[in-house]
């Protein structure tokens, strides 16, 4: 039967294993039939790996999805300027990367927005780390919302695509209705001030998982 594909939009990412040329179009075409569909709406390549391999042919490999139509959209996934530098032809549509007030990537956005590159966050909240910094907490009682609330308005509001990850019906919908937050200009310097340079997963320049 497939996805309902006017429901929702489907990303997924390549695996590591798989950035050969040959091995990352097998392994989309491996990722279209498992979820029944025809074509993905945003494919990324997990991680650059630059002293495991040659993530350019990688690339090459998504361009060709994406001219195929099996792909409505792609780009990549911890990269770095340096990586977006050795990528030719299509540019990415996303970079997403570790990206939480305490690690808020100011210089990484910057550049991305250079290339107009949207960044998307993963860990959003600083695996609740950052849920109990004293600014956030301080903001979200003068607003009466959620402290997760706080941080996933202020990454909308600093032009960053976020999806926080919860299993919970209850809040799945508190996060929804961060959309109804409005963060004041001064609320969102202060959250830009708690950066501490806090990352908590590898480092997309030596890791090679």
């Amino acid at each position: 039967s497939g996805i309902p594909r006017d429901d929702i939009l489907i990303t997924s990412k390549l695996n590591n294993g798989f950035h050969d040329y040959d091995d990352a179009l097998k392994a989309l075409d491996g990722t279209l039939a498992d979820l029944g569909v025809e074509q993905i709406d945003l494919f990324l390549i997990h991680w650059p790996l630059p002293e495991v391999g040659d993530y350019v042919q990688t690339w090459k490999a998504l361009e060709k999805a994406y001219a195929d139509g099996k792909a409505r959209a792609i780009g990549v996934s911890n990269f770095q300027p340096e990586h977006l530098d050795h990528l030719e032809g299509e540019a990415p549509v996303v970079d997403q990367v570790e990206m939480h007030p305490t690690f808020n990537q100011a210089e990484l956005r910057a550049e991305l927005a250079k290339r107009s590159i949207t960044p998307e966050a993963w860990s959003p909240l600083g695996q609740s780390k950052d849920l109990q910094d004293a600014t956030i907490t301080k903001i979200a009682d003068e607003l009466g919302v959620a402290p997760a609330q706080v941080i996933i308005r202020w990454h909308l509001q600093i032009g960053n695509i976020v999806i926080p990850k919860s299993v919970t019906p209850a809040r799945i919908e508190q996060n929804l209705a961060s959309a109804n937050v409005e963060l004041t200009d001064a609320q969102v310097q202060a959250i830009n001030g708690v950066d501490a340079g806090n990352r908590l997963g590898g480092h997309p320049d030596t890791a090679d998982f």
